[in-house]
């Protein structure tokens, strides 16, 4: 089992390049960090969390700004989206950040991926929700030819360019691992896409099952990671016995001081699985 952190970063809580030094100082392998470009005021799109919408939604850092600080102080972390949003994201400009990133961290870059949830969120950045699934489908299809193609050219509904030049390439071959997030609707785009199912936190009893059906789907043994695990052994044990590769356990935003703290107890906690 490998353990890692997933969170947001805001500009209320620890800065990133002291979150990814502390991450990796304790012996943990990864950090993903969430995406918002912004939260409308008015919603008519209800939290998945239930309750109000937390405040740090609206306050993320951008992450590929924040994960190349974390590169800058760190060897062996790796460093990822959990996830981005990439309906509402051109994906000529995010091949490049994602590229970006893995050189400047010398191959660490790990590209989580989502749909989304915030209908008028994503419509603010012109997506029409009801086509969304489609659109992330064909935009992470063109960023791969964007990253492995010398002349990158795609044709499709919703991407279309004709050849182009676009650098640097990823250090990663072929390209950074495409870690796609969501449940069993996200399955065909595991099969045809992903490299590795990013689960939504569910119980080992639910996720077990899950897991069988997404392996179906693709005709292959998908490595499975859990994201904003809990930190309890017990469970710990249980999704080890299920198969899942990696626990990535949550983080609240906090100032710098507790977080350290609640890192050390999560350190704790991994290590007794290492």
């Amino acid at each position: 089992m490998k353990f890692g952190v997933s969170t947001f970063i805001t500009d209320q809580g620890i800065a990133p390049d002291a979150l990814g030094r502390a991450v990796e100082e304790r012996g943990l392998d990864s950090l993903l960090i969430a995406e918002h470009t912004h939260i409308p005021v008015e919603r008519r799109s209800p939290y998945p969390g239930g309750g109000d919408l937390p405040e740090i939604y609206y306050r993320t850092l951008d992450p590929f700004v924040a994960l190349s600080a974390a590169a800058s102080v760190t060897e062996r972390l790796l460093l990822g989206t959990g996830i981005a949003l990439v309906a509402q994201r051109d994906p000529i400009i995010t091949a490049k950040e994602v590229a970006s990133l893995d050189l400047i961290s010398g191959g660490r870059a790990v590209f989580g991926i989502g749909v989304g949830w915030n209908r008028e969120e994503m419509e603010n950045h012109g997506t029409d929700p009801s086509t969304r699934g489609r659109l992330v489908n064909e935009r992470l299809r063109a960023i791969r030819e964007l990253w492995t193609a010398e002349k990158a050219e795609f044709h499709g509904e919703f991407v279309d360019f004709d050849p182009v030049y676009s650098w640097p390439k990823p250090v990663q071959r072929p390209h950074p691992p495409i870690w796609i997030g969501g449940g069993e609707g996200a399955f065909d785009r595991v099969a045809s896409i992903g490299d590795v199912w990013l689960a939504n936190r569910t119980t080992p009893e639910v996720l077990g099952p899950q897991i069988e059906r997404m392996r179906r789907t693709a005709g292959r043994d998908v490595p499975v990671t859990l994201y904003a695990a809990p930190d309890d052994p017990a469970s710990i044990e249980e999704y080890a016995e299920i198969g899942v590769e990696r626990l990535l356990l949550y983080l609240p935003t906090r100032p710098e001081s507790e977080t350290l703290e609640r890192l050390d107890r999560l350190a704790a906690v991994a290590g007794r699985f290492s």
